[in-house]
């Protein structure tokens, strides 16, 4: 079966960091892009980042530009997002997705195989 998990969620002080992850089974990531995206209750699911098969395209988000950093790994079959100086705004369910193409977009509707999500809650 393949499916996206995610993993490195938890409760971090404004100001802290958090790297979390996006390993793939059943499939290998090394041929699609990879977005990550996040969702808090009552709000629309948003574009965080995004980054193509051979890590040449990357996109962020306005929001999270200059304090995070997607990376790839693809003999890990993993991809990261590395989230510095985090502040309350950014506390949400974050998923990572597989594109349906070969392009990096921060639009939902061009991903499929979503992953369960990683809560991130940022709070003092």
């Amino acid at each position: 079966q393949s499916q996206l998990v995610e993993s490195g969620g938890g409760l971090v002080q404004p100001g802290g960091s958090l790297r979390l992850s996006c390993a793939a089974s059943g499939f290998t990531l090394d041929d699609v892009p990879i977005g990550w995206f996040r969702r808090t209750p009552g709000k629309e699911r948003e574009g965080v980042s995004c980054i193509t098969s051979s890590g040449g395209n990357i996109m962020y988000a306005d929001s999270v530009k200059s304090r995070f950093t997607i990376s790839r790994d693809n003999a890990k079959n993993t991809v990261y997002l590395e989230m510095n100086s985090l502040n309350p705004e950014d506390t949400a369910v974050y998923h990572c997705a597989a594109s349906i193409n070969s392009l990096c977009t921060l639009v939902p509707n061009a991903y499929h195989r979503w992953g369960q999500g990683t809560q991130v809650t940022v709070s003092s």
